[in-house]
């Protein structure tokens, strides 16, 4: 019997390429932290931790005490404003 890990919005689901979609993202609810943000622009765990810091993260980063958090609105409109295949931008 093999140990299934819940499918959650921060885990690709079994079996696929865990291309992160606007629909996942928006799943995260209203903020994430840095590791997944930097998952989703397709960085290292490391590597998003050290833009955070220097703060060259494509996104804002909100501080809370010892943690970095990310607005996942801002994902989403980095995210589709760098998707050709997305909606044009609002007018």
């Amino acid at each position: 019997m093999s140990s299934h890990q819940p499918q959650t919005a921060e885990t690709p689901p079994h079996g696929g390429n865990g291309a992160w979609t606007l629909e996942r993202i928006r799943a995260l609810g209203a903020v994430t932290d840095i590791a997944t943000a930097g998952e989703i622009f397709g960085l290292s765990r490391s590597r998003a931790y050290e833009l955070a810091r220097a703060g060259t993260l494509p996104v804002p980063v909100i501080r809370v005490g010892s943690r970095y958090r990310v607005s996942v609105t801002a994902i989403l409109t980095v995210v589709a404003a760098t998707d050709p295949t997305g909606p044009p931008p609002a007018t």
